[in-house]
């Protein structure tokens, strides 16, 4: 088994994601990779989110802004010049958050930050608890991706000004603006640079995982590559995932808000929409499939999600079975 590390080689956030993408697809059986990048002004929004919703697109893009959609689930995210990301790239018997964030862990206590893991997908500083780094996931049979955030010098005027967080969100969260929520490592410790980091978690990934080779992006499949960053920029991809519905229902839960967009033709659902920032990426891929035919109605509904026997999508059935269907006509 070998052990990568690919620095990137781009602040594009479409050709990065892109990469990643590929190296998911396949680099060799067995093979881990350490994936660090870095995306200008951008934000990056989860696999099931309306774009239009999380973030002020227009206001982004005037001010010369991209934004992105990963493969992964969970929620909206800025990155600019001050963030470090990271993909872990790996076997899926080997995919173990906690020995993930341990790589990460270990580099930030290089700089005498101690962190620890908190939430569905957050790294804080110990003591302070204020969050640093957020994390998503996606799975294949046979492949998972773990990519984050790491919050270095990060400008959070910025975050705070094309973000565009649910009012469920908020509710959820309290009234505490989202700066107050964040740190970056660089008030902690002023010495602390993106090279310098970036070299920390080469040397703790090749300490947890083993020795490391040099991975370079001109390696990669070029063909596949200009491909994939072609679909990570096309505006449906990006944007074109909110288009007109009848019936919009809508619920934050524990682990994560849904919104379902729901098109009727006769009292059945003719065809759905899900947006969600649920870490859970393939299980909101497989609410609109389930709905799409089933009559609108309470126990309909419920059962038809029921029957994908997963716990989280049963609390969503729970909550749609006992929820006034009339009161969500557009």
């Amino acid at each position: 088994m070998r052990n990568f590390v690919l620095m990137g080689d781009s602040d594009n956030a479409w050709h990065n994601l892109a990469v990643e993408a590929l190296l998911f697809e396949g680099l060799g059986a067995g093979d881990r990779v350490l994936y660090l990048w870095q995306n200008r002004n951008t934000v990056v929004i989860g696999r099931h989110q309306n774009a239009w919703k999380e973030c002020r697109v227009k206001l982004l893009e005037d001010e010369g802004g991209r934004l992105a959609r990963r493969s992964s689930g969970g929620g909206a995210v800025f990155h600019d010049m001050g963030n470090l990301n990271f993909s872990f790239v790996l076997p899926r018997a080997e995919y173990d958050v906690r020995r993930q964030l341990e790589v990460v862990r270990r580099a930030v206590a290089r700089f005498g930050i101690q962190a620890r893991f908190t939430g569905r997908n957050d790294l804080v500083i110990e003591g302070s608890g204020t969050k640093f780094s957020g994390n998503a996931f996606k799975l294949s049979r046979d492949t998972a991706l773990h990519h984050g955030t790491i919050m270095v010098d990060v400008a959070l005027d910025r975050l705070g000004r094309y973000l565009a967080p649910d009012d469920g969100k908020l509710r959820a969260k309290g009234i505490d603006s989202v700066r107050a929520r964040v740190a970056n490592l660089a008030e902690f410790n002023p010495d602390i640079t993106i090279p310098a980091l970036s070299r920390a978690l080469r040397d703790a990934f090749a300490g947890e995982y083993g020795p490391v080779l040099p991975l370079s992006v001109e390696a990669l499949d070029a063909q596949r590559l200009e491909a994939l960053e072609r679909e990570f920029a096309s505006w449906d991809f990006r944007l074109g995932k909110a288009l007109p519905f009848d019936v919009t229902l809508q619920h934050r839960f524990e682990w994560g808000g849904v919104t379902l967009e729901l098109s009727l033709k006769g009292g059945v659902v003719e065809s759905a929409r899900v947006f969600s920032d649920a870490m859970d990426e393939a299980m909101v891929a497989t609410l609109a499939p389930a709905l799409t035919g089933t009559r609108y109605e309470n126990k309909a509904l419920g059962a038809a999600l029921r029957s994908l026997g997963h716990p989280q999508v049963d609390e969503l059935a729970e909550w749609i079975e006992n929820t006034d269907l009339g009161g969500h006509q557009v």
